[in-house]
């Protein structure tokens, strides 16, 4: 097993990425970071931000340490696995959290009287929990897509040292 002293490096990258993200992601849209923190509340929820962020943590992690060559091959396959598994999550938080904005939206909506004069206000509910929705989906899914490509790709690399056996590739012997 991974003892902590290797876990600790990750955790102290992983925070100095995550604040370098938010320092670009402040740079780019002229966003405080209290006015980006809020546009993410609004767009997915902290929940959904709570829930995806440690299954992408984890993903990532597998990904690194499938991709090292101090890692033995049990352990290679162990952490294949937490990562497959982690994307897993990804993909049915991301589809949880769409179906449960498309609920609370329509929710909302049942219990709103429809007249002209309130049309615009519950039309405006209406989409910013239909957003908050599809946007849960339009970035899980693809997270948890590339988690599993880039974990599959990783564990079926050729060695270095190996060559590569290619339907269409002939050796010859020398």
């Amino acid at each position: 097993m991974l003892a902590l002293e290797k876990w600790i490096p990750t955790i102290f990258r992983l925070f100095g990425a995550v604040i370098m993200l938010l320092a670009i992601a402040s740079y780019m849209t002229n966003m405080t970071l209290i006015d980006l923190l809020s546009y993410v509340e609004k767009l997915f929820s902290f929940s959904f931000v709570f829930l995806f962020a440690p299954l992408l943590f984890f993903a990532g992690y597998a990904v690194v340490l499938v991709n090292r060559t101090d890692v033995d091959k049990d352990q290679k396959a162990f952490w294949f696995e937490i990562g497959q598994q982690s994307a897993n999550g990804m993909s049915t938080l991301a589809l949880t959290f769409t179906l449960l904005g498309i609920s609370v939206g329509i929710g909302t909506l049942s219990k709103q009287s429809l007249t002209p004069e309130t049309v615009n206000d519950v039309i405006g509910v209406l989409t910013q929990q239909f957003s908050m929705a599809f946007m849960t989906t339009v970035v899980g899914l693809p997270a948890a897509t590339l988690s599993r490509a880039l974990l599959s790709i990783s564990m079926v690399k050729p060695a270095k040292n190996r060559p590569y056996n290619l339907p269409f590739m002939h050796h010859q012997k020398e």
